[in-house]
């Protein structure tokens, strides 16, 4: 079983390798000696080595360089700093992409990726396959003793590309015979005798690079997250033959490509890790200037969206999480250099330890001379001489050396508890509810819907849990999910919002929650359409609906925000600025109350909020987006104290709250801004960097970009 240290792992990603000392003066061994002293100066606990260079590992086929990572291992053991060693699957070298030209991936069909980058390869082919468990095998077998070594991290951020290679498409269609059994049932259950797709065998099945019909697309997504779960199971099982008690073993997620499924790849793993980008500067402001419609990619604008990725990484397996790789100063391109401001470091990385992460590892040690990350700053400089961002990580590592044990595995506090869906996001970035402005399939649509519920908790100072549909109901029973009533006492309050892609037994244990005593509020597209993303054929919320006690089967586009009206006597109170965005549904009221109606000549006629008590709890209906007033005032309603405890705070205030592993609760105060601030405590307190006492209704100040940490 892993075992993490009871402190939080603090460091950087180290690439002696890549680095001047190693090809130039002054030697290597001293380069070494001198970065190894900083770390630690530093309060460096851990660095990951090894995951990007398998042409040094293997310079040519069968003929292995594995020693010269001993020099990096013995200094960092040496020091007290701890390693994390990767696989070096993801960056193929070139003498395998020229031996093996067929290995290379395809997208779309025919069409092979070109070399030069990384990940080209179609990881599911036996060359590739053979040759990465070799050199696999042969790293790991060297280095898995070493007593610096705790972990290791499989491959790098998978799931980059769809395949689309023969082999991949042949596996595919065996995949679906398994499944359906014969062409007959693919064809009723896909819907093939539409536009005369219907199949005589399964050499009619068409490869995808064209299709449009949404039962293939959604198939055709879980199977290549499937490839890629495989993959990096694969690799988890072969470094296991070697690893040591107590070492782990994880990959790290860019939790937005398009070929991963998350919480399934994660249950392959001893702990789940991620890679959370964010914009620093006027990107971490609040009160937040990021527009609505920016759309969050790989990297994140905006404070709520930093602990959105956060409450995410958590999700994978309900625990605390490895924070991988993080801003260690601009990231990005040569175009767009923004390090962050005063303070910036300390606050992002104490958000994530707050939302549960047990390690803050940053990209990279030091910054590169060559190559596509030229301008990705890393914790020193193109010199290599310390500066300002070294200073500022020095510091935060000295905090988390001072709070110990404390922070190291925080569970953190939620007053609202959202369904993440994976599916339907595949489904929606295909055949999305909502167009861009220039009239194309809008690709960002589910987080579209999704994301302003959570940003709206967020400015209403509530804490999120966020959970995958099937770690509450798995309907293929491969993990076990909560009964109704260990979900109304888990969360309280359930938003699920978009979850369009659904099954109905699914359906019938959300509605079993609410009897149960739990909170259910359902947002656009959930439950509109089934398991193979058909549209149902009862009204709309499907099997909700009698729970909920409204229908619909009229909806629309919203082109323009439309302002609401609170009905009257609704316990829902929204400012006169509130407003409905993106969508409305033509709600008609069957046994439930109207919470807010649109203030419009035609979508007026229907309510915009509903609300209905059903068995012990209630069902809420959101039938439209909803812009920042009308999220915030639902969180406000639907959980009316949040369970930080802290009240009245300054806009630029956050307070973000949890349980320690030994029980004591953990409270870590932001001011995300340039003026100071001053808040009162709302408990006896302990700051935990300095060990003072902070009675209850104490003036706490917080300097600009400012973060401070109690336990209380």
């Amino acid at each position: 079983m892993a075992v993490l240290p009871a402190h939080v792992l603090f460091g950087a990603a180290y690439y002696h390798e890549y680095h001047p000392g190693y090809q130039a003066e002054p030697a290597p061994e001293e380069q070494l000696k001198t970065d190894l002293d900083l770390m630690a100066a530093a309060h460096f606990t851990v660095i990951r080595v090894g995951e990007s260079v398998w042409s040094t590992w293997e310079p040519t086929s069968g003929q292995f360089d594995l020693d010269w990572l001993q020099p990096v291992l013995d200094g960092a053991h040496e020091r007290g700093i701890s390693v994390v060693l990767g696989t070096p699957t993801y960056a193929v070298p070139p003498w395998l992409a020229r031996q093996y030209p067929e290995i290379a991936g395809e997208q779309p069909t025919g069409q092979r990726l070109g070399w030069g980058a990384r990940q080209e390869a179609d990881f599911t082919h036996p060359a590739f396959r053979f040759h990465a468990e070799r050199v696999i095998r042969k790293v790991v077998a060297r280095y898995a003793g070493h007593p610096a070594v705790i972990g290791f991290q499989v491959d790098n951020e998978p799931g980059l590309h769809l395949l689309h290679n023969h082999g991949v498409f042949q596996r595919f269609v065996d995949h679906l015979r398994a499944k359906y059994g014969d062409v007959e049932t693919l064809n009723r259950e896909w819907g093939l005798v539409y536009w005369s797709h219907r199949l005589s065998t399964w050499a009619d099945l068409w490869t995808p690079d064209g299709n449009v019909q949404p039962q293939y697309d959604v198939a055709w997504r879980e199977f290549q997250a499937r490839q890629v779960t495989e993959f990096i199971g694969w690799q988890a099982d072969i470094v296991r033959e070697y690893a040591g008690p107590g070492q782990f073993v994880t990959t790290c997620i860019s939790y937005t490509r398009g070929a991963v499924e998350d919480d399934e790849m994660t249950d392959r793993l001893d702990i789940a890790s991620g890679n959370p980008y964010y914009d620093m500067q006027d990107g971490l402001l609040l009160p937040d200037p990021t527009p609505e419609d920016h759309e969050q990619k790989w990297k994140t604008t905006g404070v709520w969206s930093m602990y959105q990725t956060a409450d995410w990484m958590y999700s994978s397996l309900q625990e605390p999480f490895l924070v991988t790789e993080t801003n260690a100063n601009s990231i990005g391109m040569a175009w767009d250099n923004r390090p962050g401001y005063d303070g910036q470091w300390r606050q992002a990385a104490w958000a994530q330890v707050a939302r549960g992460a047990r390690m803050i590892e940053y990209w990279q040690w030091q910054t590169l001379r060559f190559g596509v990350e030229t301008y990705w700053g890393g914790v020193l400089p193109h010199t290599g001489r310390p500066g300002r961002t070294y200073a500022e990580i020095a510091r935060l590592g000295e905090e988390f050396e001072t709070a110990g044990s404390l922070v190291a595995g925080i569970e953190p506090d939620a007053d609202i508890t959202m369904v993440y869906s994976t599916p339907s996001k595949w489904l929606m970035q295909k055949h999305p509810p909502f167009a861009t402005a220039d009239g194309e399939p809008d690709a960002a649509a589910y987080h579209r819907i999704f994301d302003p519920f959570y940003r709206g908790a967020f400015d209403a100072g509530r804490q999120v849990r966020i959970v995958h549909a099937r770690q509450l109901h798995d309907p293929r029973g491969e993990r076990e999910g909560l009964t109704a009533e260990e979900g109304a006492r888990r969360h309280p309050v359930l938003v699920v919002p978009a979850l369009y892609v659904v099954d109905d037994t699914t359906l019938d244990w959300l509605a079993a929650y609410a009897h149960a005593g739990g909170h259910l509020v359902l947002g656009p597209r959930t439950g509109y359409a089934d398991h193979e993303a058909r549209a149902r054929l009862e009204a709309a919320p499907g099997r909700l609906s009698d729970a909920a006690g409204v229908t619909y089967d009229e909806f629309s586009n919203l082109l323009q925000d439309v302002p609401l009206r609170t009905a009257p006597g609704s316990p829902l109170k929204l400012p006169p600025t509130a407003t409905a965005t993106r969508w409305a549904d033509g709600l008609d009221v069957i046994d439930a109350d109207v919470l807010a109606a649109y203030d419009h000549p035609h979508f007026g006629r229907w309510p915009a909020v509903t609300t209905r008590r059903h068995g012990e709890g209630r069902v809420t209906y959101v039938g439209t987006v909803p812009g920042r007033e009308l999220a915030q005032a639902l969180a406000v309603w639907t959980a009316p104290a949040a369970r930080s405890g802290w009240r009245d705070l300054p806009v630029s205030v956050t307070a973000t709250t949890g349980t320690s592993p030994d029980g004591r609760r953990v409270h870590i105060v932001h001011n995300w801004a340039w003026e100071p601030v001053s808040v009162a405590a709302p408990v006896d307190l302990s700051d935990a960097l300095d060990g003072t006492s902070v009675p209850a209704g104490t003036a706490l100040n917080l300097g600009a970009w400012d973060v401070r940490v109690f336990v209380s």
